[in-house]
């Protein structure tokens, strides 16, 4: 196998909204196409990092691309002559330093998730058949869980707006959502606390009361006195679960919060590498019969590396069921379907054109099904497929 190949560009993924700790006013994705040739075929595979990070253009020019550039045949071809996605990766994080993860594990996602579309490709299979073939003993699920993520703050949104909005959710087939909470940046926690109770029970009132259908998500916002006032006034709803309340690298104040906090915490999807979550494992408290863990294998190093953490989380008695990842892109739904992951975030209504999945599969009772396209699929996506063919 040999790469012949290698584009990148930058997409505007900005819009007026804003989570508790950021907005979104200025937020890029990094867009990748690999071509690759080998034993009479080819295939151009895709990527792109999720949102919440912003493009790595500057890191995939100068260090990631000229390595991958550089790599021999003999690296990224696998024994049995197909394209080797392990090889590549170990070819662009040559010279690299342990640590440090940040951006670099961003810029080298977007290219592994391009490396693995193509390797199915060259496969003539979806990249779930692929994985499950590979590396779950030909076992992959007929459909994934997946919820909807919203909710987020936006100038002039009131709870009327929120209750709408996951109406619609609703009507698009999902039966469980996500929403924002802790206040739009520069709210004041204490009357943040006040108005996403109101925001939180006029959702509830939708659902009939049923929190299993709710998530929450505070994206980091909190140190542990008003992630533990919050998580006082969360309890007795008994939500899906409580998202990221805290800097996701204090392992210490995570392990106090869930010996107060008896309900599901989700955590993870800004821990970048295997060793970041092996020390959230180790040192952060969370409970494997009931918390989650939503590394996004886009942001962290891609697939290649997500198949390290699932090995950890094994040895450490996580069942990868425990896994819901970030992002909500094909990427990772391919990568649950496959490994048997416990679902995958959706953004029906966000971060558009990477968001969302192929066209002609819809969402019914909170699962989708997978087509049957070789690849990742993006090309049965026909707004991101735009976009990604004029590289």
């Amino acid at each position: 196998m040999r790469i012949t190949s290698i584009r990148q560009g930058v997409a505007p993924i900005s819009s007026a909204i804003a989570n508790a700790y950021i907005d979104f006013s200025k937020m890029t994705a990094s867009v990748v196409a690999i071509t690759v040739e080998g034993d009479g075929r080819r295939a151009t595979g895709y990527g792109f990092n999720s949102n919440g990070r912003y493009a790595q253009e500057g890191l995939l020019r100068e260090r990631f691309i000229p390595r991958l550039e550089a790599a021999t045949e003999a690296q990224i071809t696998a024994a049995d002559g197909t394209l080797n996605p392990a090889g590549a990766w170990a070819a662009m994080m040559r010279n690299e330093k342990p640590g440090g993860h940040g951006e670099r594990s961003v810029a080298v996602g977007v290219l592994d998730m391009a490396l693995w579309d193509a390797a199915a490709k060259l496969a003539g299979v979806p990249l779930w058949r692929l994985l499950a073939d590979r590396f779950n003993e030909g076992r992959a699920d007929d459909a994934a869980w997946v919820y909807a993520a919203g909710g987020y703050y936006y100038p002039g949104k009131g709870v009327e707006a929120l209750v709408e909005e996951m109406r619609r959710y609703l009507g698009s087939g999902y039966t469980t959502v996500k929403m924002k909470i802790g206040g739009a940046p520069g709210t004041p926690i204490k009357d943040a606390l006040r108005e996403d109770v109101a925001r939180i029970e006029a959702v509830l009132g939708l659902l009939g009361g049923d929190g299993s259908r709710l998530a929450v998500d505070v994206n980091g916002r909190f140190g542990l006195h008003a992630a533990l006032a919050y998580g006082a006034a969360l309890a007795p709803l008994n939500l899906r679960w409580y998202e990221e309340p805290l800097d996701p690298l204090d392992y210490a104040t995570h392990a106090t919060l869930a010996e107060h906090y008896l309900p599901p915490i989700a955590t993870g999807e800004n821990l970048f590498s295997m060793q970041d979550a092996r020390n959230l494992i180790r040192h952060g408290g969370l409970r494997p019969d009931r918390d989650v863990l939503q590394f996004d294998p886009a942001l962290s190093y891609g697939l290649v590396e997500y198949l390290r953490t699932l090995e950890m989380l094994r040895a450490h008695g996580w069942s990868p069921r425990r896994c819901v990842p970030h992002g909500g892109h094909q990427f990772a739904l391919n990568i649950a379907v496959g490994l048997g992951l416990g679902g995958n975030e959706s953004y029906p209504e966000v971060f558009a054109p990477f968001g969302g999945f192929a066209d002609s599969t819809p969402v019914e009772n909170s699962r989708i099904r997978m087509p049957d396209a070789p690849g990742i699929g993006f090309e049965a996506k026909n707004d991101l497929y735009t976009v990604l063919k004029e590289l």
